[in-house]
C-alpha cells in the first residue's frame, strides 16, 4: 500500500541555480559529497545543513556522478574534459585523463574488484580506473547507445544502461560484455541501482521503472504520469527503491511487487537529479537550481 502520510521534506540551499547541484553520494567521513556541474565544484554538506564547496582545477569540466571509493576517497566524473576526479574527505583533488579522446564519461562505481568502473557516453565504451590511476577501457558491441549509469551488481558484475540502445549492459571484471535489450522501445534508460537482488533502473523517455534480474528477466512498471522523466533511482532495501522525477518535481517509491507512491516536492520546478541515501538514513535529493532536498520517509 502507499504510505498513509507523505514524507517530511526539509530543503537546504547549497548554491544558486548556476552551479546546478546533480548528484549527492554519502561519503566515509559521514557527510553528503555533491557533484556541482555547472560551476565546476565539490561541495561537502553535513547534516545539519553546513557546507564546504571545494574548486576544481576546470570550472568548465562537468563534475556529473559521485562515488565514495574504495580508497577512502569521492570519485566522479567529468564529462566536460573528459577525465575522472578523486577528492579526499580534506578537500584535495586529482584527475586522471581517459585515454579515449572525446569520452565523455558520466556513470561511475565502486566495483567489487575495488577498482572503480565508469561509463563513456560518446565512445560506447566502459572503464576501468585503479586507485593509482590507471584506466583500462572496454569497447561495447553497439555503437551511439550511450552509456549512462552504472552500479555494482549482486552477481560480481557491472550493470549499466544504454540510454540510446535500449538495452541494459552487463560488463564482468574480465571485460566480457552482454546485453539486454528492453520490451519497451525507446524507452532511454538512465539511473540503474542494485538491492542485493536484483537491479532497478528508470525509463526517463517512457516513464517507467524496471527490474531485471541477474539471469536477465525484466518487469517494466509504469508511472502514473509517464511524462514525469524519472532520472536517479537508489536501492533502500531489497524490493524498496526510491527515484527522482526530473520533470514532475517529485520524488517516488517503488516495492517489489511494483506499487508506486509519488510526493511533490516543496519548491517548484527544482528539477531532482541524483538521489542517495544519506548517513542519517533519509534519502537525500540534488535540486539542480541550487538546493539539496532531505526526505525522512
Amino acid at each position: 500500500m502507499p504510505h498513509s502520510t507523505s514524507p517530511s521534506v526539509r530543503e537546504f540551499p547549497v548554491a544558486d541555480e548556476r552551479s546546478g547541484p546533480y548528484t549527492l553520494a554519502t561519503g566515509p567521513d559521514g557527510a553528503l559529497w555533491l557533484t556541482l556541474v555547472h560551476s565546476g565544484q565539490i561541495a561537502r554538506l553535513t547534516v545539519d545543513g553546513a557546507l564546504t564547496t571545494y574548486d576544481l582545477d576546470s570550472p568548465a569540466c562537468r563534475p556529473m556522478i559521485v562515488t565514495a571509493g574504495p580508497d577512502g576517497a569521492l570519485w566522479f566524473t567529468r564529462s566536460q574534459d573528459h577525465r575522472i576526479g578523486r577528492i579526499t574527505t580534506d578537500g584535495r583533488s586529482d584527475a586522471y585523463a581517459v585515454p579515449t579522446p572525446g569520452s565523455a564519461p558520466f556513470g561511475i562505481t565502486t566495483g567489487p574488484d575495488d577498482a572503480l568502473w565508469f561509463t563513456e557516453m560518446n565512445t560506447d565504451r566502459i572503464g576501468r580506473v585503479e586507485v593509482d590511476g590507471g584506466i583500462t577501457e572496454f569497447t561495447l558491441p553497439v555503437e551511439g547507445a550511450f552509456p549512462s549509469a552504472i552500479t555494482a551488481g549482486p552477481d560480481g558484475a557491472l550493470w549499466f544502461t544504454l540510454n540510446q540502445a535500449n538495452a541494459i549492459g552487463r560488463i564482468a571484471v574480465d571485460g566480457d560484455v552482454a546485453l539486454h535489450p528492453l520490451p519497451t522501445p525507446d524507452a532511454g534508460p538512465v539511473g540503474i541501482t542494485c538491492d542485493g537482488d536484483a537491479l532497478w533502473f528508470v525509463e526517463i523517455a517512457a516513464g517507467r521503472i524496471g527490474r531485471i534480474a541477474v539471469d536477465g528477466g525484466i518487469e517494466e512498471f509504469p508511472l502514473p504520469d509517464r511524462t514525469a522523466k524519472p532520472h536517479a533511482i537508489v536501492a533502500v532495501s531489497a524490493g524498496e527503491c526510491w527515484f527522482t522525477e526530473w520533470g514532475a518535481n517529485r520524488v517516488g517509491r517503488i516495492t517489489a511487487d511494483g506499487e508506486i507512491s509519488e510526493y511533490d516536492l516543496p519548491s517548484p520546478s527544482s528539477e531532482p537529479h541524483g538521489i542517495a541515501v544519506g548517513p542519517d538514513g533519509a534519502l537525500w535529493v540534488a535540486l539542480e537550481t541550487g538546493a539539496v532536498a532531505r526526505v525522512d520517509p
